[in-house]
C-alpha cells in the first residue's frame, strides 16, 4: 500500500475525485495509474491524540481491507468530526464496518451502471 505524501497529491484527489460518505469516514477517490492512499484527520476531529488515533484506525482498516480498493485509483480517507465526541466509544470494528459498507456500495453502483 503506497501512501499519498505531497500536498498537491491530496489536492488532486480532492478536486478531481468523487466523494463517498459514511458515518465515521469520508472517502475521496480519483483515477490514477496506481493505487495510493492518504489519511487525514483535521483539527475538527480533536486534539493531536484524537487525530492520531483516528488516523491509526483508518490505516489499519484500509490495510486489512486493501482488496476492496481498486488498483487504478487514489484515495484520501478523512476522519469525520464525530471522532471528537465519541472517540472513547468508537472501536476498530465500527470503522472497519463503515469502510467496507462505503466501498462495497460504491462497487455495486459501478456494476449497476455498466452496460452489459
Amino acid at each position: 500500500m503506497e501512501k499519498l505524501r505531497k500536498n498537491k497529491e491530496f489536492n488532486r484527489v480532492y478536486n478531481k475525485g468523487k466523494k463517498l460518505s459514511g458515518k465515521y469516514v469520508l472517502i475521496f477517490e480519483c483515477n490514477a495509474k496506481k493505487q495510493k492512499l492518504g489519511f487525514v484527520a483535521s483539527k475538527k476531529t480533536g486534539n493531536s491524540v484524537y487525530r492520531s488515533r483516528a488516523k491509526r484506525l483508518l490505516r489499519e482498516a484500509a490495510r486489512l481491507n486493501i482488496e476492496l480498493f481498486r488498483d487504478d485509483k487514489e484515495y484520501v480517507l478523512v476522519a469525520k468530526s464525530i471522532f471528537k465526541d465519541k472517540m472513547k466509544e468508537i472501536k476498530y470494528q465500527d470503522i472497519d464496518f463503515d469502510l467496507k459498507r462505503i466501498l462495497r456500495k460504491n462497487k455495486n453502483e459501478k456494476n449497476i451502471n455498466r452496460p452489459n
